[in-house]
């Protein structure tokens, strides 16, 4: 039976969107680049930010480390609680709790933000340990903060342990780590993304994923 859920936050408990894409616009006009395509910026949702830089501008590594730089400083002051928890979540993990699961958060996200917008929305009492990325960017490999948030949360038993995310790169970082992964649809991955990379289920809303992980 599946004891312990890692959660995504970006796409999967919160719609960050609005926040990470107008923090992306910020930093790119800072180099000239005025980006009118929504659909572009969107792609910024999930990943780490300084591969998406480098895969989708051409940046430099250097240039995506500045970019980020720009990125945080509208991020922190504006960026953070343009954000809005999705309908069902809370009801998804009061849920979870109930059924005897322990809910961890694994993000992409630096930590302490993370840990700012749990608070900030009344989330942070489901969770018995929130892992993010570091700050200065030498942990975002969705691979690697799975690995961290095992460590930190203290979770030996992998075999009773599951990932819900959004993006192929919550299923891939958990495979890497050798969990499942539940794709929920409601995110900013499409049902194609999370299939090819090998999601174990698809949940269309926050409560069919909480059936699933208790169903298992």
């Amino acid at each position: 039976m599946i004891r312990t859920a890692l959660f995504d936050l970006d796409g999967t408990l919160t719609e960050s969107g609005p926040g990470i894409t107008r923090s992306v616009a910020y930093s790119l006009r800072k180099f000239g680049i005025s980006e009118p395509d929504q659909k572009k910026l969107d792609r910024f949702v999930g990943p780490p930010l300084i591969d998406s830089y480098m895969r989708y501008y051409g940046f430099s590594y250097d240039q995506a480390k500045q970019a980020v730089v720009y990125y945080r400083e509208y991020y922190e002051t504006k960026g953070l609680f343009e954000n809005r928890v999705y309908d069902g979540v809370e009801d998804m993990l009061r849920t979870l709790q109930d059924g005897g699961v322990q809910c961890v958060v694994a993000t992409s996200k630096p930590e302490q933000f993370a840990v700012k917008i749990l608070e900030h929305f009344g989330l942070d009492g489901y969770f018995s340990c929130v892992a993010g990325a570091s700050m200065d960017e030498s942990r975002t490999d969705k691979g690697e903060v799975i690995a961290y948030a095992l460590e930190k949360a203290g979770i030996e038993r992998k075999e009773q342990t599951i990932m819900v995310g959004d993006r192929e790169h919550d299923v891939l970082g958990a495979k890497r780590n050798g969990l499942p992964t539940v794709g929920v649809l409601y995110g900013y991955g499409s049902r194609e993304e999370l299939t090819s990379a090998g999601a174990v289920f698809l949940a269309e809303t926050p409560q069919q994923a909480a059936a699933y992980i208790l169903e298992h």
